[in-house]
């Protein structure tokens, strides 16, 4: 199975990123922005400007996971 293990700590950008980034990219912005280690295991979500979209990056054990959602319907709420 890939995913997250245990209780899994989720951190969430607040401004909306450039959705033409990539796992490289977006674990970038977690080092620059965040000043946190995109290898910890923390779930990084991020949205773009439409707020139908998120994109989710985690380190799993063995490499950086991204996980991209589009909501055909609706937007996400962000804080």
């Amino acid at each position: 199975m890939i995913g997250p293990s245990g209780a899994a700590k989720v951190m969430i950008a607040t401004k909306p990123v450039d959705f033409r980034k990539g796992a490289e990219g977006l674990a970038a912005l977690v080092k620059a922005e965040m000043s946190a280690d995109p290898l910890s295991g923390t779930i990084y979500a991020f949205r773009a400007k439409r707020t139908d979209r998120i994109k989710l990056i985690f380190w799993d054990g063995s490499g950086m996971c991204l996980v991209a959602k589009q909501l055909e319907d609706g937007e996400f709420h962000w804080p």
